[in-house]
């Protein structure tokens, strides 16, 4: 649960209400997403940093020991399952503790994974 945060609009307002570790942190996967989905659409949704790619894509979050990073439910989690066992996670989050390095190169996967995922859906809606 978020402790009670002033209402931001940017990506940027979001980020700006963290020091150290987890603003180290917020700016990497940013860094990260927008490396791996370029065309993503950067929003804030539910209070937190978004991006969507032919639907919802990711969102990502800071805690007072963890930053989480979210997608939403469909087979993500269950794919990089091994990968994950690491981490504490759940259907649709995964915590990375905030005294740890980050995983680039797997959120980086499931990053692109989710880009394609949406594609797909998308393609399904329309053939149906």
């Amino acid at each position: 649960m978020h402790p009670v945060r002033p209402k931001v609009t940017t990506v940027d307002e979001y980020i700006a209400l963290f020091s150290g570790p987890a603003s180290a942190k917020l700016h990497e996967i940013r860094r990260i997403i927008k490396a791996t989905a370029p065309e993503a659409e950067e929003i804030i949704s539910y209070s937190i940093p978004a991006y969507k790619y032919h639907g919802q894509l990711v969102f990502f979050s800071a805690y007072t020991k963890h930053v989480s990073i979210s997608f939403p439910p469909h087979s993500i989690f269950e794919v990089f399952k091994a990968e994950l066992s690491p981490y504490k996670y759940s259907k649709s989050t995964v915590q990375f503790p905030l005294d740890q390095g980050l995983p680039e190169d797997l959120i980086k996967h499931m990053v692109a994974y989710k880009m394609q995922e949406n594609l797909e859906l998308e393609a399904a809606k329309r053939n149906k």
